[in-house]
């Protein structure tokens, strides 16, 4: 009789009895699949929503449903992810934060305490309305974009229990000690408020269990960050550090009306010099928001949202923006003021970016540079940024199944297998290119890295080399014309 065992659970070189032994292999996966780069954390306020925690959001739909409507304030949510969309950002992850002032809505309905599970002013538009239903009592809580919730029950005991039991609900419900009896009748919580502006420690949050503000976005697969409407540069290197320690490219901004000379002074002042941080000048967009109206905001949630809907081999530099209206410098459609080039050759020199319009391929609104905040110029791209957190991400994700295995020249060839098989995949994709017909890409992994001293030890290195593909900023056509230029042609070309 044949024995059957799991490949890797038999010890064949201590085998005895004569017989057939049948061992099965699991399929094996050589493959190695890409990170997601689209997804945009942003930071900031909402009217509504649970506090300092990491909500995944598809768009402005999501965003009414999870947070209430979009306000008039810089640091607004909702208006960061309106703007990003309209970039064609699809993927975000919300953190909204309060200066610990915020409160939840509440009422009184027989005796019968009602409150918001969620601090904010949206809370102060839910309505509640009880009524008789058969021989019980039907309770429907209303908000015009939360949504509307029905519970039924005999009493207010039932209708608690049902209300406590909706993990989508928009009130608790407190029935004290004496169960009142259930009378008909409707009513509106009030005494909802967001509280005052957080401050940049709200922002930045805690990097220690429960993390709060910008922390809570560990782990949660942002390629994309920012403090929405934050231009504190006090927070800049911190940025930089949560920003190079998480693979995010975080998106800063100057203050509301800056200065060129001031922009520079800042952020020299504040050490930042980063390829983790791209640093917006403040000149703040005009936005025509289809609920608050004409607002100024800061430019982070456009430059966002373009870099999100790109792939992260291409630059910000020269894409056409929508939804702006004007700018503070431009003044609303129609103004005439630009920056020369000494401005923006002054701004880009010190890791500075800028929208403005007209954009180098014409009269549209387009982020400038595609810099980040570094002045150095072998990392200043954004596609440097971009390119080098998916890589490292995606090293991250999907090459630690590796660890416990038996190092061998097998385990060399399946790590050598894996990578050079995902690098190809991003040449057929267009991620990597050819330049003078030389692949972009090198692993080696094999015993000319792992010497024999350095297995005893446990380790085995891949040596991974990856050529990015350059942007093209500085076009240059010469152009030679005249009656007295001599053009050569091939014959019969004409």
């Amino acid at each position: 009789m044949s024995l059957i065992y799991q490949a890797g659970s038999l010890n064949t070189a201590a085998l005895t009895v004569p017989n057939l032994y049948v061992q099965i292999a699991q399929p094996q996966s050589l493959t190695l699949s890409g990170v997601s780069s689209s997804t945009i954390g942003i930071v900031g306020t909402a009217g509504w929503g649970p506090v300092d925690m990491p909500v995944p959001l598809g768009g402005t739909g999501d965003y009414a449903v999870s947070f209430g409507p979009k306000q008039a304030k810089t640091t607004d949510i909702g208006i960061a992810v309106n703007a990003a969309a309209l970039q064609g950002a699809t993927s975000f992850c919300a953190v909204r934060v309060t200066d610990g002032t915020d409160a939840a809505a509440t009422a009184s309905l027989d005796g019968v305490e009602l409150a918001a599970v969620c601090t904010g002013t949206a809370g102060n538009a839910i309505v509640v309305t009880v009524s008789t239903s058969g021989s019980g009592f039907a309770m429907v809580v209303a908000h015009p974009t939360l949504g509307t919730f029905s519970y039924g029950g005999a009493n207010w005991t039932a209708l608690a229990a049902a209300v406590a039991a909706d993990s989508q609900r928009l009130i608790s419900v407190s029935v004290p000690g004496t169960v009142p009896a259930v009378a008909a009748g409707t009513v509106t919580l009030t005494g909802g408020a967001d509280g005052g502006v957080p401050s940049t420690t709200a922002f930045v949050g805690q990097d220690i269990s429960p993390r709060t503000g910008m922390y809570a976005l560990r782990g949660q697969g942002c390629a994309i960050g920012m403090l929405h409407g934050v231009s504190d540069s006090s927070c800049f290197t911190t940025q930089s550090a949560f920003g190079l320690g998480e693979g995010i490219y975080m998106i800063a901004t100057g203050p509301s009306s800056d200065t060129i000379a001031n922009a520079i002074a800042t952020k020299a002042a504040s050490g930042l010099n980063s390829y983790a941080v791209k640093l917006m000048f403040g000149d703040w967009i005009w936005w025509r928001d289809d609920l608050n109206g004409l607002m100024l905001i800061t430019p982070q949630a456009f430059t966002a949202g373009i870099l999100g809907a790109l792939s992260p081999e291409k630059s910000s530099l020269n894409k056409s923006l929508a939804g702006i209206v004007g700018s503070q410098k431009a003044g609303l459609s129609g103004g005439s003021a630009t920056y020369s080039s000494a401005d923006l050759a002054t701004l880009f020199a010190s890791g500075i970016d800028v929208i403005c319009n007209p954009a180098p391929g014409g009269a549209y609104w387009a982020v400038r540079c595609g810099h980040n905040s570094s002045t150095n110029v072998a990392i200043s791209g954004d596609n440097y940024t971009r390119l080098t957190n998916f890589l490292a991400e995606t090293f991250s994700a999907g090459m630690g199944t590796y660890v416990g295995s038996v190092i061998n020249d097998t385990l060399f060839g399946d790590i050598r297998a894996t990578l050079l098989g995902f690098l190809s995949g991003l040449l057929s994709q267009g991620i990597l290119g050819v330049t003078n017909g030389a692949l972009p890409y090198a692993v080696v992994c094999d015993a000319s890295n792992n010497p024999a001293s350095r297995i005893a030890q446990g380790y085995v290195q891949a040596d991974v080399q990856v050529q990015y593909q350059g942007i093209n900023e500085k076009f240059i056509v010469n152009l030679q014309g005249g009656a007295s230029v001599s053009v050569a042609t091939t014959a019969g070309s004409v």
